[in-house]
């Protein structure tokens, strides 16, 4: 009886510990990037229509699969270009340390991009199908980030292209398949998350400065040092503010999204959480607390728009 019942405690365990692994292999803390893009798009539409929940929700499971996507392809390529090695810090790293075969995360991206695609045709045929065009466009940048041969992760837009892709075209796809259009004031909201998804990746491109460097990235990070790409990072995070007081003040959108600057503290924990830093390991807060900043804001900006909406 005793052997069994240790049998099974480790069985759990082995369980609990490969889930884990499973998880990591998304990075759930870029998952953020997906996820407040959609509800600020569609909260957004909330002014001008109702809101078909049906297509929230696909939108919504669409984008976090291939932003989950695109990050296993990150984990696939970064291990077969040598980036990845058992010493390598951060959440990325399944292959090199927890052994899971390179072709089973390869495949397992392709699979999600997959069912993404299936999701992708009910939007378009409960929308448009341009949609599929710049859905197409959307995974071939998300594969293209670190596959092919000139990965956009190897270039100093990376920022630009995750910022575009992930902040500006996914809000603007969840007001559009809600309303039909896409305005001039979903285009000017959707600039700063733009902005702060792309901080995500300067973050992360500050921590693997080093590193990068060695194996012969040319990041932003790496062409501007790491004190430029921080005081960067400040800027992008200073540009999200004051673009928001801007659209307020200029009563675009209500004083109520004002409720951003409650993120205030944590944009400087992580622009401060860099300085002086040299170590992946040292940066690392700093690195959680720049998807934060962009999960609060996100989040406040949403209730803002929510309650103007009420109101």
């Amino acid at each position: 009886m005793q052997p069994s019942l240790q049998t099974d405690r480790y069985s759990s365990i082995h369980r609990r510990r490969d889930w884990r692994v499973w998880w990591r292999l998304t990075r759930p803390h870029t998952l953020t990037a997906a996820f407040v893009p959609v509800c600020i798009g569609t909260v957004l539409a909330l002014h001008e229509t109702a809101i078909h929940i049906s297509l929230f929700i696909a939108m919504l499971i669409a984008s976090l699969l291939i932003q989950a996507a695109t990050n296993m392809f990150n984990e696939y390529y970064d291990y077969k270009r040598g980036l990845d090695s058992p010493e390598s810090v951060g959440i990325g790293g399944a292959i090199v340390r927890e052994g899971i075969h390179p072709k089973t995360v390869l495949y397992l991206a392709v699979a999600l991009f997959a069912v993404a695609t299936l999701i992708g045709a009910y939007i378009c045929m409960n929308s448009s199908w341009w949609l599929a065009l710049i859905g197409s466009i959307c995974m071939a940048a998300g594969y293209f980030y670190t596959g092919g041969p000139v990965p956009i992760a190897y270039t100093p837009f990376g920022e630009l292209a995750a910022g575009f892709f992930m902040g500006l075209v996914i809000i603007l796809i969840s007001f559009f398949i809600q309303t039909g259009e896409v305005t001039k004031t979903a285009i000017l909201i959707a600039i700063p998350i733009a902005i702060l998804v792309g901080a995500i990746l300067l973050a992360n491109n500050i921590r693997d400065l080093d590193r990068d460097k060695e194996k012969g990235r040319k990041t932003l990070a790496i062409l501007v040092g790491r004190n430029n790409a921080i005081r960067i990072l400040a800027g992008m995070f200073a540009v999200s503010f004051i673009w928001m007081t801007v659209l307020a003040f200029s009563h675009i959108v209500s004083f109520w999204t004002m409720l951003v600057f409650f993120s205030v503290p944590k944009a400087v924990a992580a622009a401060k959480g860099f300085i002086g830093k040299t170590k992946p390991i040292e940066m690392m807060p700093a690195m959680k607390a720049t998807a934060q900043t962009n999960t609060q804001f996100g989040f406040l900006l949403a209730v803002g728009l929510l309650i103007s909406h009420w109101l």
